[in-house]
């Protein structure tokens, strides 16, 4: 029941994230609405939780982010967060740690998902953190909402 509940509430913030920018654009002008240039489009669904498996794990908060043709979403630093994810060249993996960050051996897992497309290409993405601290380490701004 609880994995339900994650896809639809994954499934629901997907379609905002990739059909909320073109309601706008339905009521621009026609002009205003053709894009400048073409673009493979990057809109993911990112989701937090504790515990260590999504299929025991209920999401306690989500986001979206969108890269293209422009960051946006409810990210709270969307522009960063698709720099970083450019830079590592959409490898969840390759975002890293922070050198500066010293966090506790406590072990309270934090899972991160991610579903969505990025650069034309679906995405799935599903990480334990041992704790919260550990989780904000990793990389800049990604896993930090």
């Amino acid at each position: 029941m609880r994995n339900t509940a994650r896809w639809a509430a994954t499934l629901g913030l997907t379609a905002t994230a990739v059909c909320g920018p073109l309601t706008g654009a339905a009521l621009a002008e026609p002009a205003a609405a053709a894009p400048s240039g073409l673009y493979a489009p990057s809109a993911l669904v990112l989701t937090l939780g504790h515990g260590d498996s999504a299929a025991t794990v209920t999401p306690e908060r989500a986001v979206t982010l969108t890269c293209a043709p422009t960051a946006s979403g409810t990210h709270p630093a969307a522009a960063l967060a698709c720099a970083e994810l450019r830079a590592a060249g959409g490898d969840f993996d390759a975002l890293g740690t922070r050198s500066d960050t010293l966090c506790t051996k406590e072990y309270d897992p934090v899972l991160v998902t991610v579903d969505g497309v990025w650069r034309g290409k679906r995405v799935s993405y599903e990480t334990a953190f041992p704790n919260e601290c550990v989780k904000s380490s990793y990389g800049t701004s990604v896993f930090t909402f």
